[in-house]
């Protein structure tokens, strides 16, 4: 018994044509919205990390995870230290603007320079677009000798 296989067609290109890569082909457009939810998550991380005494993105896992666990247990909500983030893309470039809530007393400097340096970090890692300017907007300072009392002032 013999076996008897079907010609297979050829796949050689059309003559004048080329295969285009993969990687050549096609566009890839990211949200505005898409780079401002990095933005304002990387800035989260980045005041997460200043409280907790490290820079942002340094310190051990394990330093890291015991200063997400020292939460306090009870007493009004903490507000949320990121406000509105605004980006505008241009090609491969994004210029944000951050709205913040900081506490009080604290280097406001530091933190910002945290959160600048996170944001580029972060979406130029996550979204592949350079940043050359984050904007940031301090909108409140949060007393911790205060929380809890709105109705008196800080002087």
């Amino acid at each position: 018994m013999s076996e008897t296989k079907a010609p297979t067609p050829s796949r050689a290109p059309l003559p004048g044509s080329e295969r285009v890569a993969a990687a050549e082909r096609g566009q890839t457009r990211i949200a505005d919205r898409v780079v401002a939810k990095v933005a304002a998550q990387a800035a989260r991380e980045a005041l997460r990390g200043y409280r907790a005494g490290t820079a942002a993105g340094t310190g051990t896992a394990q330093e890291r995870a015991g200063a997400r666990s020292r939460r306090p247990a009870a007493g009004p909500p903490v507000p949320q230290p990121v406000g509105r983030t605004t980006v505008t893309v241009r090609e491969r470039t994004a210029r944000i603007r951050v709205s913040l809530e900081l506490g009080y007393p604290s280097d406001i400097g530091a933190q910002c320079g945290a959160v600048r340096r996170r944001v580029v970090t972060r979406v130029r890692e996550l979204v592949g677009m350079d940043v050359p300017e984050v904007a940031l907007d301090i909108e409140r300072l949060h007393s911790a000798h205060l929380r809890g009392d709105s109705a008196r002032r800080v002087t």
